[in-house]
């Protein structure tokens, strides 16, 4: 997250040359006031595309994105949990408008987990 503040804040940085130059090339034809706005818009159409690419690159709990809901009855199990847990988003993988989300106790989250993405390391809840 540090990294993409840092990164963020350079790219403020280099905002401000691009808009300057813009005020002072319009300012004596559009005046101060039209010529923010233009300078605005200008600034708008080309950070909105780096901007976006920062906060893509934001890390969320190492890249995934997981929900947890109290008193649920596991999917795999069957076991009352009084913690469950369903992964919504990992690379190449997005539940987020699934309608009827799963959710499994922390052991067979694991499993699942495991079984899905081939490797070990989840530790949530623990």
């Amino acid at each position: 997250m540090l990294k993409n503040y840092a990164l963020y804040l350079v790219r403020w940085q280099l905002s401000t040359p691009i808009l300057a130059v813009c005020v002072w090339l319009l300012t004596k034809e559009l005046g101060t006031t039209l010529t923010t706005i233009v300078a605005n818009f200008i600034g708008g159409l080309l950070f909105f595309w780096v901007d976006r690419w920062i906060f893509r690159r934001t890390d969320i709990l190492c890249g995934e994105v997981w929900e947890a809901q109290t008193n649920v009855t596991c999917a795999d199990c069957g076991a009352a949990a009084g913690r469950g847990y369903r992964l919504v988003k990992a690379e190449g993988y997005d539940r987020s408008d699934d309608r009827r989300p799963e959710f499994r106790c922390h052991e067979c989250s694991r499993k699942k987990y495991e079984r899905d993405h081939g490797h070990k390391g989840w530790t949530m809840g623990e």
